[in-house]
């Protein structure tokens, strides 16, 4: 008989992608070894790795991060298209990956994005492994699109948030999806008659002379900082995203389900909470373990 093909969905998360090492790693322990990697966003940077051999290289750089060194990989880009130029995420990248091409990887590998302006879903299975990634994760308004083969490309997420649509047409026979965003945006319903009663501070104009003056520094602080009474800029655009993308993920998912789902447990890790892979990591195994009896229902008897 012929061995089924095993396909892994590598949702998008930001910084809950770490996650997916963890789930990596469990699966390995497992005796499940996916045949087909397909990634979006920040799956398809784990992902990436994962085929690529590098996976402890990834999880070294991920649990040494801090706070500060996460801060210090937001070189912040005033002019043009982005928030974010992406130059030190993609050179950090590079310092494995540089001349690793796609089709030469033992693993199949396929990295998710959108075209700009036709809104077209393309899969990258071919070429460069950091350019597929840079374009899968080129989140819009904090990354700049990235132009591969004269299309610009950014986050996959726009229009395949898991990507199970992606392994099937690759010839997975089962394939696991890993949702990172399902316990903060998969409760989302709504609140009727809720009464509008709270007044925005509309500032002086000698209050809008000094906000004027804010120092780079300080900008940077609001961009990043939670400690404000009103959301920072940050938060807002990736909540908003991700909100997005979990009401894209549900109607693809009730469309063409995955055989089985891995849901971390991630509802009070941040979005930029870059700095606790450690936590994340160890979150993402203990969800695959929890779902090894499924696993073990689908694809017999596993390694102890």
């Amino acid at each position: 008989m012929r061995q089924k093909k095993i396909g892994i969905a590598l949702g998008g998360g930001a910084a809950r992608g770490w996650a997916h090492i963890g789930v990596l790693k469990a699966l390995e322990k497992i005796g499940i070894k996916p045949d087909i990697v397909a990634g979006t966003s920040i799956g398809s940077i784990v992902g990436g790795c994962y085929a690529a051999e590098e996976l402890p290289q990834l999880e070294h750089f991920a649990t040494k991060l801090t706070s500060r060194k996460v801060l210090g990989f937001m070189d912040l880009n005033l002019a043009g298209s982005s928030l974010i130029t992406g130059k030190r995420i993609c050179a950090t990248l590079e310092t494995h990956l540089k001349d690793v091409r796609i089709e030469n990887m033992k693993c199949q590998y396929i990295s998710v994005a959108t075209e700009l302006g036709s809104g077209h879903e393309v899969w990258m299975d071919k070429g460069y492994l950091v350019d597929a990634m840079r374009a899968s994760y080129a989140l819009p308004g904090i990354f700049k699109p990235v132009n591969i083969n004269n299309r610009w490309l950014f986050d996959g997420a726009i229009v395949n948030p898991i990507p199970v649509s992606v392994c099937r047409a690759f010839g997975a026979d089962i394939v696991i999806a890993v949702n990172l965003n399902n316990d903060s945006y998969g409760k989302g319903t709504v609140i009727s008659s809720h009464e509008a009663t709270e007044i925005e501070h509309i500032p002086t104009e000698d209050e809008s002379k000094l906000n004027r003056k804010t120092t780079l520094g300080k900008w940077r602080s609001r961009f990043f900082s939670e400690k404000s009474e009103s959301p920072g800029i940050s938060k807002v655009m990736l909540d908003a995203f991700n909100i997005t993308q979990d009401r894209i993920a549900r109607a693809r998912l009730a469309g063409d389900p995955p055989n089985f789902s891995i849901k971390p447990r991630l509802d009070d890790i941040g979005l930029f909470d870059f700095h606790r892979a450690e936590e994340m990591i160890s979150l993402g195994e203990e969800a695959t373990w929890r779902a090894r009896d499924e696993l073990e229902h689908h694809l017999g008897s596993l390694a102890a």
